[in-house]
């Protein structure tokens, strides 16, 4: 039986309903937000997945660094979203994010201080 991953699953979920967010900007065409807003946000995970595989904690950190940089790209396009007239907001997808953010911070702490 595979182990739990809480920030796999996390991460993969975020990515899953930054998808469809991105389909309602779209929709509103609002293309450049969208493509910018998927781009970040999928890629959060992703670095998050490939770093599941790290070749060294020093790169396992990296990687995880990188997830933490997208997700900080990914809260700005949604603070866009939020502050902007005309624009969909979703909260929880910030929030969403505020927690996948927190996680992150703690996995890098604790691994860097083993």
């Amino acid at each position: 039986m595979e182990k739990e991953n809480i920030i796999l699953d996390k991460s993969f979920q975020f990515a899953l309903e930054i998808i469809n967010s991105a389909e309602i900007l779209n929709a509103n065409k609002k293309f450049l937000l969208s493509n910018q807003l998927f781009r970040s946000g999928t890629s959060i995970g992703a670095n998050i997945r490939e770093a599941q595989h790290a070749e060294s904690p020093a790169d396992f950190i990296h990687k995880l660094k990188i997830s933490a940089k997208e997700a900080e790209e990914t809260e700005y396009w949604l603070l866009l979203c939020k502050h902007s007239t005309h624009y969909p907001t979703n909260e929880k997808l910030i929030s969403d994010l505020k927690e996948i953010q927190k996680i992150l911070t703690k996995i890098i702490h604790t691994t860097k201080n083993k």
